[in-house]
C-alpha cells in the first residue's frame, strides 16, 4: 500500500469516525492516532518528494552547494 493511499484511507476513516457506533473515548483516541498518523505520513511525503527532486538519476544527490574552483574568475 503506498502512502498516498495510506493518507486517502486514513482520511476516509476520520470522516466516517463520528458515525461509527464507537464509544465516545475511542472516538477522541482514534481521532487523534489517526491525526498523528496523517502528521507522520505527510512529513514522509514532503522528504521524499525533496529527495526526488535533489536526485541527479545517477544515484547522487545534488542541490545547491559551494564549489571553490582554482581558475581564476577576475583578471588582476
Amino acid at each position: 500500500m503506498t502512502k498516498e493511499t495510506l493518507v486517502a484511507l486514513l482520511g476516509f476513516i476520520l470522516i466516517l469516525l463520528p458515525y461509527l457506533g464507537v464509544p465516545d473515548s475511542w472516538k477522541q483516541y482514534a481521532t487523534v492516532l489517526i491525526g498523528v498518523g496523517l502528521l507522520l505520513l505527510g512529513y514522509l511525503l514532503l522528504r521524499d518528494r525533496f529527495f526526488l527532486q535533489a536526485d541527479l538519476g545517477n544515484g547522487e544527490r545534488g542541490g545547491d552547494t559551494f564549489i571553490e574552483t582554482t581558475v581564476p574568475l577576475f583578471k588582476e
